[in-house]
């Protein structure tokens, strides 16, 4: 006699999968299929590049500005978005170099490898430059109700969605050797302290070149001094990060940084973790 039901095993079942019971297996998928795609790329380590996914292109920030100006749009808002595209033009730039650096490394893993969010915005901009390099990208993806779509210059196999924040949060900061901070709002804020406060615990005790790219914006935008005159802070935390508005900057302090950070590295004994 036939079955009137066939079994179906635990991880063919979706409705399973996708409950409360089997969250800590998601959690897990989370952290098991990056590294394996990783692993697959041969990638050591990253450039993470936090921002805004607000922030146009110069080109797309002009068009929209003559579409402002043409059909009584509003001409401050474009106005103002043209002069933020400074920032995407500029993580374009230092990520299409520092692909261009590290590809000359002659290191048989890829080092270094420019990683963003995965959306558009800064996020683009930080794909697009190492894209028009002709490196591989990462983009660590979140999956929420606006704003966050993939941007098309990620390396298609390292184009990751993720559904925990925690979990996406441990693959930015578990693989780099450096950040670059460009404005951004409370997301690009909350990935910045959260990366600093690791530091300053020693919760991340490799070496972590920081960068704050844009000092006009990032000085209005963080006062930390009065937490050291109250002392809240050391005053060495304020030396944790490096702010600048220059792409040279930027790509000589990262290089070097990251240079500095190998000879150490090699520098150490066998004994020492």
């Amino acid at each position: 006699m036939s079955s009137r039901y066939a079994a179906v095993k635990a991880y063919h079942n979706s409705e399973f999968l996708s409950s409360r019971a089997a969250r800590p297996l998601r959690i897990l998928a989370e952290y098991i299929e990056p590294e394996a795609r990783f692993q697959e790329f041969h990638i050591k380590d990253t450039v993470v590049v936090f921002g805004s996914a607000r922030i146009l292109s110069r080109e797309a920030a002009l068009k929209r500005l003559e579409e402002a100006q043409a059909n009584g749009g509003d001409v401050a808002k474009a106005q103002k978005g043209l002069e933020m595209s400074v920032y995407y033009e500029a993580a374009r730039e230092l990520s299409r170099r520092l692909t261009e650096w590290s590809k000359q490394l002659g290191d048989s893993e890829r080092r270094f490898v420019i990683c963003s969010g995965g959306g558009p915005g800064i996020m683009e901009a930080a794909n697009r430059g190492a894209s028009e390099a002709g490196g591989e990208n990462i983009g660590l993806n979140i999956s929420l109700p606006f704003e966050q779509n993939d941007n098309p210059y990620i390396t298609r196999r390292l184009s990751l969605e993720f559904h925990y924040f925690f979990m996406r949060k441990f693959w930015f900061n578990y693989l780099a050797k450096a950040i670059v901070v460009m404005p951004g709002g409370f997301g690009t804020l909350d990935e910045f302290m959260e990366t600093v406060t690791l530091i300053q615990t020693a919760k991340i005790k490799k070496r972590m070149p920081m960068v704050l790219f844009g000092t006009e914006f990032w000085s209005r935008i963080l006062h930390f001094e009065p937490m050291v005159e109250c002392g809240t802070i050391s005053p060495g935390d304020l030396d944790l990060f490096f702010k600048t508005d220059s792409v040279d900057e930027a790509f000589d302090f990262l290089t070097r940084e990251l240079m500095a950070g190998e000879s150490r590295q090699r520098g150490r004994s066998p004994g020492k973790a």
